[in-house]
């Protein structure tokens, strides 16, 4: 299956820890979305989420991984489905101009909450997945600028 990371999941490392066979595809963007720090976690911080907007001008950059199907559970639940994340499938568009169907987590709107911030832990793994798999300069720029200040949207 095609999963599409755009959070602390980026990282590959952080992700193939629950999900072993997870191998990088490639960095694409899924348009119609924008990033929040906006899902309030378990532990009383705000995770990401992939917000959708249908606003044209808005964009999520993210990574597409091949994840095992025989992997999904694990990946679902390292994700948090059903605990405060809902999952869909999205097509995203790889630096190619190519299309990907791909499965994504995102936000249950019982569970956003825009007034809680991010650990600066959770951040350093969105800005280091950002900067292993080298998406745009200014979407890692503008998230490491925004992330140290705590504003809670990247545009």
């Amino acid at each position: 299956m095609r999963y599409f990371a755009y959070g602390s999941n980026m990282c590959t490392g952080r992700l193939r820890r629950p999900v072993p066979s997870a191998q990088f595809v490639c960095v694409a963007q899924l348009p119609g979305h924008a990033f929040r720090f906006q899902k309030r976690s378990t532990d009383g911080s705000a995770k990401g989420d992939a917000l959708e907007t249908n606003d044209p001008r808005d964009v999520v950059w993210g990574v597409v991984f091949d994840i095992a199907d025989r992997e999904k559970p694990l990946l679902d639940n390292a994700e948090g489905l059903g605990k405060g994340y809902l999952e869909k499938t999205v097509t995203v568009t790889d630096t190619t101009r190519n299309e990907h169907r791909a499965s994504i987590h995102f936000s249950d709107p019982r569970y956003i909450d825009a007034t809680r911030q991010p650990y600066s832990w959770y951040k350093r793994f969105v800005i280091d997945g950002a900067r292993q798999h080298a998406l745009p300069f200014g979407h890692i720029s503008i998230s490491a600028k925004r992330t140290r200040k705590l504003i809670l949207s990247f545009s």
